[in-house]
């Protein structure tokens, strides 16, 4: 089994210590106190994910999702930027650990700062109009202009039929 250890001191970052688990039972990976300011490219059988103590601000979305078989997770005591670009953290976090998510706390911006991430709300993490993509915007136009016709074409068959039912009096009235 000298190769799976090959491969698996392969995919260690550089910036971490990586135990392994026994095999195909995943990876122990320590990233802790290395005042790394990005989370590094992890492998995709992390167990256990040490990235407390460091100089984190945020992590970009998608960077954590090939994390399938993990089971624990620390990231606090970095200074977190607490602003839109947290809510990928935020969500993830929700979904793999809120344990994790209760130890973050914001350092920047300055009225969010010691603030705990888990009890921030959309409104607080700051407007990210940028991030919603203009897709969504021409969905909406879009989903806007078929309600409202719609409504015209169920106005216009009700008329028709009032109109037609008064048509069918007058016919049956000159009869």
């Amino acid at each position: 089994s000298l190769l799976f250890h090959m491969t698996q001191a392969e995919a260690c970052p550089p910036s971490c210590t990586c135990k392994s688990l026994g095999e195909m039972r995943g990876l122990h990976l320590d990233c802790s106190s290395r005042k790394l300011t990005e989370v590094p490219a992890l492998p995709v059988d992390t167990k256990r994910l040490y990235l407390h103590n460091n100089s984190l601000t945020s992590v970009p979305p998608g960077a954590l999702d090939s994390l399938r078989s993990l089971e624990a997770v620390t990231i606090s005591d970095n200074p977190w930027n607490c602003d839109c670009h947290i809510l990928y953290l935020k969500l993830w976090l929700e979904d793999i650990s809120a344990p994790s998510l209760a130890n973050i706390r914001c350092a920047t911006p300055a009225p969010l700062r010691m603030k705990p991430l888990s009890q921030l709300t959309g409104n607080e993490l700051g407007s990210c109009k940028r991030l919603l993509p203009i897709k969504c915007l021409q969905f909406f136009w879009r989903d806007l202009i078929l309600i409202a016709g719609a409504i015209i074409t169920l106005l216009l068959v009700a008329w028709a039929l009032k109109f037609s039912k008064k048509l069918v009096c007058q016919i049956s009235l000159s009869q």
